[in-house]
């Protein structure tokens, strides 16, 4: 498992890689956060926010939670763990960029990707409700 040091040295060096405007009017930065966290949709506490776009009256910055890493992929090979952490930092700059722009393309993306997640679930609750029936 990778340290929360070790996740912020890989979150700086993605960051580093990544075209400066990109972080443009990102007020507050990115900040790695110690806890974990469920999805307010989560059926069983088994879905985990990696990161979020967060923006208020004080700003924009970008949350990335490290507890949900250490328990998404804390086994996970350094490449894969790198990547996901590229690919969640990219995800919440495309939102970032997106809200700068006026767009909603990649909030309706995630809507459906939360819809299939719930349609997946209650068809898994089906599947075992008639299971237990056939008992």
């Amino acid at each position: 498992m990778f340290t929360i040091e070790e996740t912020n040295e890989m979150l700086d060096e993605i960051a580093d890689t990544l075209p400066e405007p990109l972080f443009r009017e990102l007020s507050g930065g990115i900040i790695l956060l110690p806890q974990f966290k469920i999805h307010p949709k989560a059926v069983d506490n088994d879905l985990y926010i990696l990161g979020e776009y967060s923006r208020s009256s004080i700003g924009t910055l970008i949350k990335i939670y490290y507890g949900s890493f250490a328990r998404i992929y804390g086994n996970a090979s350094r490449e894969y763990y790198y990547e996901q952490l590229r690919r969640v930092l990219v995800h919440e700059l495309r939102h970032h960029n997106e809200t700068l722009a006026g767009y909603r393309d990649l909030i309706v993306y995630d809507e459906k990707r939360i819809a299939e997640y719930l349609a997946r679930k209650a068809a898994e609750k089906k599947n075992i409700d008639k299971s237990r029936e056939c008992d």
